[in-house]
């Protein structure tokens, strides 16, 4: 098999792994603050390439929809945190999972019946349609490059919001004792509500930049839900570094076995997972305490 083309699948997994890297720190910020199994996120990624196909067809820019789509996805997270999840807390970790569950279902029901059914076209952006020659890496597909160099710079963000900042101070703290957040007479219910929204606006931050990739459809978001779950599990519960790293490593290994065994494509993501679960049960950079 020829070099260029294992590097040029190499690079179709890193763009696949991009996005479940979104997904999986989505998760990492909801479960990491408000202990939140969310089964609601895939809907969420959904809602965020349909969001953005109504804002494209508004304004004509693909840049106002990047921008606008987490926006406002975000902000419906926070009207569902604040209406539906909030009064939840306290009540065992099963109550907030089986309405996430039952409200990803009404979500996908929802958008089939606005939508229909069928697939919704979504073409490239015209001015990342085109592709670069990478000399012996081969050509690539220029829109999957950008969608690799924007994950990246929003990870950038995410970090220096979390390690460089008041509020991810306070985030970092509260995901390890909450109780510490209200001695310090820092509002708990605000800082949840937006680490909230925030992991909301990254699922569908994910569904718009996977929608030219990926077909836009109300199920969409069942499949990617469980790839998020398997990158979540990999890096650790609660873990931004750990998702990052095991978003690449998904896409990587999904990738290239699709190269060579394509029916075991879906398998070796698994197999991925319980190879790290052997030798790390926490994931590769979870902690125990969290875990349990």
């Amino acid at each position: 098999m020829e070099l260029d083309l294992i590097l040029a699948q190499l690079f179709t997994g890193v763009a696949l792994g991009a996005v479940f890297v979104l997904m999986s720190v989505g998760l990492s910020v909801i479960f990491g603050m408000l202990g939140i199994v969310n089964f609601a996120h895939g809907a969420f990624y959904m809602i965020g390439a349909y969001v953005g196909i109504f804002v494209l067809t508004l304004t004509g820019s693909f840049w106002i929809a990047l921008a606008l789509t987490p926006i406002l996805v975000g902000v419906f997270g926070l009207f569902v945190e604040r209406i539906l999840v909030r009064p939840l807390y306290g009540r065992g970790p099963d109550y907030p999972l089986l309405l996430t569950f039952g409200l990803a279902y009404a979500l996908v029901e929802l958008v089939r019946v606005v939508f229909g059914s069928d697939g919704v076209p979504f073409d490239t952006p015209e001015l990342l349609a085109g592709g670069f020659d990478l000399g012996d890496l081969g050509y690539y597909p220029a829109y999957r490059l950008f969608v690799i160099a924007f994950t990246v710079l929003i990870l950038l963000v995410l970090w220096v919001v979390i390690e460089r900042t008041r509020f991810g101070l306070i985030v970092r703290a509260g995901a390890r004792d909450p109780r510490i957040l209200s001695v310090l007479g820092i509002d708990v219910a605000r800082v949840w509500l937006l680490a909230f929204g925030i992991g909301t606006g990254l699922a569908a931050l994910a569904g718009l930049l996977a929608a030219p990739m990926r077909s836009v459809n109300p199920e969409m978001g069942v499949a990617v839900l469980v790839e998020a779950f398997v990158v979540t599990v990999i890096g650790g519960m609660g873990s931004l570094l750990g998702g990052a790293i095991a978003g690449m490593a998904v896409g990587i290994v999904v990738s290239l076995t699709s190269l060579w065994m394509p029916q075991m494509a879906t398998m070796s993501m698994f197999a991925l997972m319980t190879l790290v679960l052997i030798i790390r049960p926490q994931g590769l950079f979870g902690r125990d305490d969290l875990a349990r």
